[in-house]
């Protein structure tokens, strides 16, 4: 049996002197407690040493990979024939098994084997002492250090981080620098700060004119529009500012060139972040933007960090202090954080920029994970959602016009106009006319009122015949119950007498009761003392008899 031991310097192949004490794992590290004894159990039977440090990294990375390496290939063909190799790695073994036909074992013997073999490296290998053995590795971890980071998937995203951060403090800068422009050229000319409201323009302006007297000679056509830049020679003339130095503009001016070439840089800046942002994210850049994307990833960390963030996380990215001042205050939680910049919600209303932001974090989530861990380099998945996300605003906004025209599902209902109805009702009545019929003489009595003077007559008759006959029904009932108005108030006094006699007997029982109760306490109080006096003479007895 042989194992494979990989070195800084090289493969080392050692063959086993006596298998059997494979099988007793736990006394298999007392061996190699000495060199003597080492040597016993294994011994080295061929070395394949690296040539150089390229080599080195080479098969150190497809140890990494569980991959045999050309030079480790070459190396166990040569050597092990009809052998049983044990290795470290299972995975290896199993590439080194289907790729060369060697049978690998990878068990706690091996491992334990492994473990003595290193502790005695310098004595099993002839050559190679501690003081090569300890540059080797170090100068081998160095550069597969350095290839890890060369090729690392989370690291691309690290130029988009750092020019992100560079463009807002250009932004910065380029703010403060424009105002101090606009300030120390409004003394000598302070209309024009009104007129021009872009710093570049008003830059480039005064960096041009200088002096206010020479805006009048000056064409201004390449940097202001026809109307600015009447207007601006005409508010030269007038002009309430105070006079100027040569030195003093010489000074404004290197701050104007300042300013240009900052906002140069910056479109330069711009264009970079662009293209990366194109190339590392193309489905969030398709739906949130470069700006917002580049924030949002130099807000996570790293696009592998923000591919691990739900959406809700991703929504209210930017506002973690608003967040923990609501649930510390116990007020709502915002809505959204970086995302809201994104032109998707800036497009929304505002009772919809909610709802948008929601899902634009969504799609966005799904957008980041794919380009962070996904195969594909297009931005088919990210204009798709944006599609989506599109027509999911319009239905949103038409659905508040379907209700403001009235209908229920969003739709107005179209009619059939019909001019024989009225609008909610049914058919129009004709218009009423005269009735001369209705007319009536003074002293004629018409056929119709006849007729109503006989109708009312006979209802009134009805109404007092109807009188009697409710007093007959009275009477009859009275006379039914045998009701007697006298004999009722008797029996109520009867009753009344009844209750009383109740309550004063019962008093009367009450009063004897907290009698009897009186005068057991006052004989349980003349007891009392006659108790205590006895214990006071069995006391003195007591006393007297000690």
């Amino acid at each position: 049996m042989l194992v494979l031991f990989e070195t800084p310097a090289g493969f080392a192949l050692f063959k086993v002197l006596d298998e059997g004490k494979l099988n007793k794992v736990e006394d298999l590290s007392k061996e190699f407690l000495a060199a003597d004894s080492a040597r016993k159990v294994v011994s080295l039977q061929a070395f394949s040493k690296f040539e150089n440090t390229a080599e080195a990294l080479e098969a150190a990375t497809k140890l990494l990979e569980s991959t045999p390496s050309k030079g480790l290939r070459k190396f166990l063909r040569a050597h092990c024939d009809g052998e049983t190799l044990g290795v470290a790695d299972s995975k290896l073994g199993n590439a080194i098994k289907e790729k060369l036909k060697i049978d690998c074992v990878h068990n706690n013997a091996v491992m334990e084997l492994l473990r003595g073999v290193r502790t005695q490296l310098t004595e099993l290998i002839s050559g190679l002492g501690a003081q090569d053995l300890a540059p080797m590795s170090l100068g081998l971890s160095h550069s597969l250090s350095r290839y890890k980071l060369k090729f690392s998937a989370d690291k691309v995203d690290t130029m988009i981080v750092q020019a992100i951060g560079l463009l807002d403090d250009l932004d910065k800068e380029l703010n403060t620098y424009a105002m101090r422009i606009r300030e120390w050229y409004g003394w000598h000319f302070p209309e024009l700060t009104k007129i021009i409201q872009d710093n570049i323009q008003y830059a480039k302006a005064v960096k041009l004119m200088g002096d206010r007297a020479n805006a009048a000679k000056l064409d201004f056509s390449e940097i202001l529009p026809e109307e600015v830049e009447t207007e601006v020679k005409e508010a030269a003339v007038i002009s309430m500012g105070t006079e100027i130095n040569d030195l003093d503009l010489i000074n404004i001016k290197e701050l104007c060139d300042q300013v240009l070439n900052l906002a140069e840089y910056r479109a330069q800046l711009y264009d970079y972040l662009k293209s990366r942002m194109n190339t590392v994210a193309p489905n969030l850049t398709a739906l949130v933007g470069e700006l917002v994307g580049a924030r949002l990833i130099a807000h996570g960390g790293s696009l592998l960090n923000l591919a691990k963030q739900p959406g809700s996380t991703v929504q209210i990215l930017g506002a973690e202090k608003a967040l923990f001042r609501a649930l510390k205050t116990k007020h709502s939680t915002p809505k959204y954080g970086l995302i809201y910049h994104a032109s998707l919600v800036g497009q929304a209303a505002p009772k919809h920029k909610g709802k948008i932001s929601r899902s634009l974090a969504a799609k966005a989530a799904l957008a980041i994970r794919c380009d962070a861990l996904g195969d594909d380099q297009d931005n088919s998945m990210g204009l798709e959602n944006r599609a989506k996300l599109e027509a999911r605003l319009r239905a949103l906004e038409g659905k508040e016009l379907g209700r403001s025209a009235g209908s229920a599902k969003g739709k107005p209902k179209i009619e059939v106009y019909d001019k024989d109805r009225k609008k909610g009702a049914g058919l129009i009545t004709p218009a009423k006319t005269y009735n001369p019929a209705a007319d009536s003489l003074i002293g004629q009595i018409t056929n119709s009122t006849a007729l109503e003077e006989q109708d009312t007559v006979p209802k009134k008759k009805k109404k007092a015949e109807a009188k009697p006959a409710l007093a007959e029904e009275a009477v009859d009932f009275y006379q039914q119950m045998k009701m007697n108005p006298k004999k009722s108030l008797r029996q109520r006094k009867r009753k009344r007498r009844k209750k009383k006699k109740r309550q004063a007997e019962d008093d009367g029982e009450n009063v004897e009761v907290e009698e009897k109760k009186k005068k057991k306490r006052k004989h349980a109080e003349e007891e009392e003392p006659e108790v205590q006096t006895k214990k006071e003479k069995k006391k003195k007895k007591k006393k007297s008899e000690d």
